[in-house]
């Protein structure tokens, strides 16, 4: 048998097997993961050195098939990826190599990155999410993701800060992985940012409970997408993304005392 031969024989078992899949005939314990690859991808390669952020999202769909069904179509205008995906039981896929650039993020930013595609490693969790009946994240499919973050935050050398969902970067169109996310958890195994108890007195929080004070402590963690100094329709937006991070028990939009707090302990953490 020629080589060309062979090669299309591998392609064509290849896209057998992700069409069992998208019809939900294979069970997926018994794949081998690394033959389910997604074609929705930058075909130039990048170097370790640009994976500077890690992006954690929920699929906010009806089904694993359905997640995978659209994270496989390759064909329209809203392609989209992932690089690895998680299921409810822990099951991980990786759908796209590290070294090329998954279509996950979209338009984003975060400090002085734009478009975070290029310089991230998207992370999907199984979960229909808020538009399908969002669920609490199974504890299999969490303590999978915290091996998978501290080993790619080893091998990339990723800063916590830099670990971030989909609501940070883009927060005037996501709310994943939303407010049921552990992100305290994850902080407790060493994995991204959480909040202490502030040293800042309640006298001086009381004094500096404004609009402006909070942006301006927003914009120095790195949220991007408002102006320090005007308000804005489009605040409430940021305030609850901050919130289904960091002060999960209260999403409304409304700049509290407490949220207000978080925000000046960790902006006073930033390193300048």
């Amino acid at each position: 048998m020629s080589h060309y031969s062979t090669k299309i024989m591998i392609n064509f078992k290849e896209i057998f097997i992700q069409i069992l899949v998208i019809l939900g005939k294979i069970n997926f314990k018994y794949m081998n993961f690394n033959t389910l690859k997604s074609k929705n991808y930058s075909k130039i390669k990048r170097k370790p050195s640009k994976i500077k952020f890690l992006i954690i999202h929920y699929t906010g769909m009806q089904s694993k098939r359905v997640s995978i069904k659209k994270l496989m179509n390759f064909k329209g205008v809203n392609r989209v990826s992932c690089h690895y995906f998680i299921d409810r039981k822990g099951e991980t896929i990786q759908m796209v190599d590290d070294d090329r650039v998954a279509w996950h993020a979209g338009k984003s930013r975060w400090k002085n990155f734009e478009n975070l595609n290029d310089n991230s490693i998207g992370i999907e969790l199984e979960n229909k999410g808020h538009e399908f009946g969002y669920e609490e994240f199974t504890k299999k499919q969490i303590n999978k993701l915290v091996k998978l973050c501290v080993n790619l935050k080893k091998k990339y050398k990723i800063k916590n800060s830099c670990i971030l969902g989909h609501s940070d970067v883009s927060p005037l169109r996501k709310k994943d992985p939303g407010e049921k996310f552990p992100w305290k958890f994850l902080k407790k195994k060493g994995i991204g940012n959480w909040y202490s108890k502030s040293n800042s007195s309640k006298k001086n929080i009381q004094k500096n409970l404004s609009r402006n004070f909070f942006f301006k402590n927003l914009f120095k963690i790195g949220y991007r997408y408002f102006s320090k100094n005007i308000s804005s329709k489009k605040d409430t937006l940021l305030v609850r993304a901050f919130q289904s991070r960091y002060n999960q028990n209260k999403v409304d939009g409304l700049i509290d005392q407490k949220t207000f707090k978080i925000s000046h302990y960790l902006a006073s953490k930033v390193k300048k």
